[in-house]
């Protein structure tokens, strides 16, 4: 499957690189089907890029990069929805924001995208921690893990989710 992207230009997927997500994203309902993908410009962020819209990408990390207490205590509810047994079989990753100023980066941690990686199901959880920040600053946890730690790659830690290394940009002389 090729998908067009904003980003990245077109994109070849195999289907078993697609997750779905039932309930689409909260205010993207409308969109079902994304993809992980790698910005090769970039070494620490992912991409979840929409199948079927392709100004729609959002940047994410997975919160034990930045938050090394990060709990999750998903609703029988979303385990159900995600068709997991329990919460130890799903990844875990927070949509970022990036505005002009990339110091001033945040993540939200009160609703992780959640992934069933056997079922390549997903769901946005807004979890019923209050404690869980829907904008947490990022940035100084970031540089500081990078410093403390320069050879281990932040991305591609994802256990399961082939995090674009699959990623094959198709060139328009192929189309």
């Amino acid at each position: 499957m090729i998908i067009s992207t904003s980003r990245f230009g077109q994109v070849e997927l195999k289907q078993e690189d697609v997750l779905t997500f039932p309930e689409g994203l909260l205010g993207f309902a409308d969109l079902r089907q994304f993809a992980l993908l790698d910005d090769p410009s970039d070494e620490i962020f992912a991409w979840l890029q929409s199948c079927e819209s392709p100004h729609i990408a959002f940047p994410v990390l997975e919160p034990e990069l930045f938050s090394a207490q990060y709990k999750v205590n998903l609703t029988k509810g979303d385990l159900e929805a995600l068709k997991l047994p329990n919460q130890e079989a799903a990844r875990y990753f927070s949509i970022v924001t990036i505005p002009d100023d990339p110091t001033q980066m945040t993540a939200n941690l009160k609703a992780p995208v959640v992934v069933n990686v056997a079922a390549r199901i997903a769901r946005q959880c807004v979890l019923q921690d209050n404690s869980l920040a829907i904008r947490e600053p990022i940035f100084t946890k970031l540089q500081q893990r990078v410093v403390q730690n320069p050879a281990v790659a932040i991305k591609n830690q994802s256990k399961g989710i082939d995090v674009a290394t699959k990623l094959h940009v198709v060139k328009d002389a192929e189309l």
